[in-house]
Order: C-alpha cells, then structure tokens, then sequence
C-alpha cells in the first residue's frame, strides 16, 4: 500500500499517469497504478507538475511595503535607499514573521523551492540571522537557499566583504554580488574577479545581481562570464537581471551572448519587478526592462523566470504566484508562439530547478514526491488562467487544498456554472 496516490493527472509533457508515493518519495509512475493507497487524489484532467521553483527574492524585505515610508519615485535607487533605513529599524523577529508568512504563501502556491538574497552590509547581519532561522522553519516542505548580497557593494560598504565573509562562515549558501552598485566600473569588475575566486574556494554557487540598469555601458556580464572561465564555475554561476542588455549595441550583444553561453551562465530576468523599475528616465519610447530573452534562449543559455520581490520598497504588489510571473514575462518577451508559451510554464520549474541545482527534483521514480496539481490542462493554460493549485504536495504530504475556480451562473438560457477552462491548439 502506498501512502498517496495521483491518479489520472496529465504531465507537463502530455503524457497521463498516475503517480504513487511512498513516505518522501515517488515510488512509481504509471499509467494504471491499481494498487491501493491511504490517500488518493483524483486528478483526472487536471495538469500535475513538479512543484514551482522562485530562483531569485528578496526574502529579508519581503512584506516590508510602507515600511519607513513608501517608494514616491518607483525607481530602484529609492527602493535600495528605503531598504537601507528599514534594514536598521527592524529586528530579526520582526523579519523572520514577515518571511514565515510569506512561506505560507508560497506553500499554498505550490512555490516549494525558493533562492532569496539575504543583504550582508549591516554588521550586524540581522537579515543572515533570520534568514537562517526561516530556512530551518521551513525545511520540511520549502527549500530555501540563501545568496550572500551585499546590497551596498562588495567594497563600496564598509566591511562589505568581511560581513560576506562572516555569512558564508555562518551557513549562506550562494555567493552573490552587484557590480553595477560599486563606485566604479573597475571596482565592479575586480568585485567579480573576488567574488567567483570566493566562491571557488568554497566550492559554491554564484548569482550576481548584474547590469540592472539602463546603461548600455554596464557590461559587467562580460567579466562575470570570463571569471567564470578562470575559475571553472561553469554550470553554477546565474547572472540576474541583466537589463542593461536590452540596451546594448547589437553588434556587441551578438559577441555576449556566445561568450555568456560557453561560459554555463544562468539567466534570470524577473520581468514583474523590472517592467516597472527599469525605464524611469525615458520619455517615449520607454524601455521594456527586460534582459533579451529569447535570443539567450536561441542560445541555448539556461534562462529562467523570478519573482524578485513582493509588497517591498521595491515593489508594491505582488503574491508570490510564480505562474504571474511568467505570465508578465510571455507578454514582455512577445513569447507568444505555442511552444514559447509552454516553455514559460518550464522556466518557473524545470529551469529554475537547474539554476538552483536541486537534486531529486521532477516526476520519476525516486525524486522527491513534491508536485503541483492544477486546475488546468496544460502548461499554456495553467498559465493562461493562473490556475488554482487545486492540491499542493511537499516531501510526500498534502500540505494546501484550494477549490476549483468555478463561478455559479445566473442568466436565462445559459449553463448555470462557468469553468474558464478551454482547449487551445497545441
């Protein structure tokens, strides 16, 4: 007997399987599973996946919108300047109940496995504190991994690097940066050489904050790619952002993205946060904010999609639905061709997935039994509909149930219930 069983789902792939599971793990896939189980869940015709991946938040700042006062500007510049008062005002309980209930959110979503910067520029490092107590709270249903930022610069804030240094040696996961934030383009550039020598050492990941700005100057992308060479961290390093990109030469952008490529960097545009920040100093035509995401596809660079922030001095909504996020993204990217489409449904869970190097993640046999079901048919129209997560499972137990999206219909001559639901070519 199996402890749960999934039957009848459809795959992001198509495919209809049942999925049975055994304590913290899948135990088999198939089409006709007949054996019994303790708790079964009928999914016939609903969209089972594996569970939605946030590669890139700010977990620290998270639900913090008001807090000193609110962004009047809604650029990126009064946000950081905002967050550097907050950050001083707030205790590690204030940060670790704000971050909590932001877990619940994302439980509830079917976001199981999140990435969040944790900024290292207070000495007192209040932020790595309470991060590190979430990151236990939460760990039997939501991994979270932690990036070491110095939000004010390696070298630009004092101590920067020594309290980066300190949060590693505490238990931070990831090496971070932001380049573009240093005085210089060349304390940028030697930030980077610093950091991947950092995270090479230690034999970690990196994800920098890179070139999240308008200046086509800002190329610090180059230099990541080429300390990632130096270092050999291919495969383990993920760019974030990248706006700057969309407006670069394209001369030169066609010698970055090869060069982004050969070095195994990861991509991660967060299309919510930067359609509203990027762009402020333009008249007409407004920039999009958005890195060149298709063509670092075309590319064959692992691109994926992030949430970056919620209710924040930089954002001022937000839910933590990882399926609004590639939503905004399709139509910033003009992704609009049926495949395009369902591929963002896989950036917010198989790419993000591979960014952050989840081990165990997916629907086969011996991964981790952590799955979405949704009230949808396809990726495309999980996507389409935002659909509910109509059952949420996390390390083999159904942690969120939330009802079909139907509406009661009262018109003559018309159906009495409405299910938006609809089936699309491809």
């Amino acid at each position: 007997m199996f402890d749960l069983l999934i039957k009848g789902g459809t795959l992001p792939n198509g495919r209809v399987a049942d999925i049975a599971i055994t304590g913290a793990h899948i135990s088999e896939v198939d089409a006709n599973i007949t054996a019994t189980a303790k708790e079964t869940i009928d999914a016939a015709g609903d969209l089972v996946s594996p569970p939605f991946v946030d590669p890139h938040f700010h977990m620290d700042a998270t639900l913090s919108y008001g807090l000193p006062r609110v962004n009047a500007s809604g650029t990126l510049l009064e946000g950081i300047s905002l967050w550097g008062e907050l950050r001083e005002e707030a205790c590690v309980t204030d940060m670790v109940d704000r971050a909590l209930t932001y877990c619940d959110w994302a439980a509830s979503m079917g976001l199981l496995a999140i990435r969040t910067h944790v900024d290292t520029t207070p000495d007192h490092l209040h932020g790595v504190t309470a991060m590190l107590e979430v990151r236990d709270a939460v760990k039997d249903y939501i991994d979270l991994q932690l990036v070491a930022f110095p939000q004010d610069g390696l070298y630009r804030a004092n101590n920067g690097r020594e309290n980066l240094m300190r949060a590693l040696d505490m238990g931070v996961d990831v090496v971070g940066g932001i380049p573009h934030f240093e005085r210089s383009m060349q304390d940028g550039a030697d930030s980077l050489r610093d950091l991947c020598k950092i995270a090479a050492d230690r034999g970690l990941r990196v994800d920098i904050h890179c070139d999240e700005t308008d200046d086509p100057l800002s190329r610090h992308i180059e230099r990541l790619a080429q300390e990632t060479l130096r270092h050999g961290l291919q495969g383990r390093v993920a760019g974030s952002h990248l706006t700057s990109m969309h407006s670069m030469d394209n001369y030169y952008v066609s010698k970055l993205l090869p060069l982004i490529a050969e070095a195994g960097i990861a991509a991660i545009p967060n299309p919510l946060i930067n359609i509203v920040l990027q762009g402020r100093h333009d008249s007409f035509p407004k920039r999009r904010g958005l890195t060149r995401v298709k063509e670092l596809l075309e590319h064959g660079v692992l691109v994926g999609w992030g949430q970056d922030c919620v209710l924040d001095p930089w954002y001022s909504l937000g839910t933590g639905d990882m399926l609004d996020v590639a939503f905004m993204g399709m139509h910033v990217a003009q992704m609009t061709h049926p495949d395009e489409m369902a591929h963002c449904f896989t950036m917010v869970t198989e790419s993000n997935a591979a960014i952050m190097g989840l081990d165990g993640y997916g629907l086969k046999k011996g991964d981790q039994a952590s799955l979405v079901v949704l009230d949808a048919a396809t990726p495309t129209e999980a996507l389409r509909l935002r659909a509910s997560r109509l059952a949420v499972v996390a390390k083999g137990k159904v942690i969120s149930t939330t009802p079909r999206g139907d509406a009661d219909l009262s018109l003559p001559g018309r159906q009495t219930q409405v299910r938006r639901r609809h089936q699309m070519p491809g």
